[in-house]
């Protein structure tokens, strides 16, 4: 009976110190934000996105993983004015040209693997866009309750091909560039 309870112990403990010093930050969702950039050949635009959810895992005071959903519906633009353009573009970005959002209202991170660095970590996740999930790697700076990261997305790898040189021949001026950026603030 004793040789029996000592796995089931040793099983309990382990559990409880893992709990005990993993740690989950839940993101303030209000005070985050994403701003995006997305550049052709002509000019670029900026805008956001909002989170619906989001936290960082902390093991023993260090990042050890994460995930967050965005809101793809919160899609903004912020360099044109209503009326001049902007409902237009949102429209378009929001159309299954781009992000389909009619069918896939979120979009994904998970944080798979955080390795400690001067300044921050680095980070390997994956991101998920219209249902299509791709790894990505970025640097992340933690400082208190806050967190800075800047991520630079390839949207063709999430079948996100309009206005791309690399799919269509003779764009010209039209050309869309395949990455756009997206600056990450978090507050926890």
């Amino acid at each position: 009976m004793k040789t029996k309870l000592k796995p089931l112990l040793l099983a309990l403990t382990l559990i409880a110190t893992t709990s005990f010093y993993a740690q989950q930050k839940q993101i303030n969702t209000a005070e985050s934000t994403i701003n995006w950039t997305g550049k052709k050949v002509t000019g670029q635009h900026t805008g956001t996105l909002s989170f619906s959810s989001g936290f960082l895992t902390f093991d023993n005071k260090n990042l050890s993983g994460g995930e967050f959903i965005v809101d793809m519906s919160s899609l903004a633009v912020t360099d044109l004015e209503a009326g001049k353009g902007k409902e237009k573009l949102e429209g378009h970005l929001n159309s299954d040209d781009f992000f389909g959002v009619q069918n896939f209202k979120n979009a994904k991170l998970i944080i798979k693997k955080a390795t400690k660095m001067d300044g921050g970590y680095k980070i390997a996740g994956d991101l998920t866009i219209k249902g299509k999930t791709n790894p990505i790697a970025f640097e992340l700076a933690v400082n208190g309750s806050t967190a800075s990261a800047t991520l630079n997305v390839d949207r063709t790898k999430y079948d996100i091909k309009y206005g791309s040189g690399s799919f269509f021949d003779n764009l010209g001026d039209k050309a869309i560039s395949d990455e756009f950026e997206l600056a990450v603030n978090l507050k926890m």
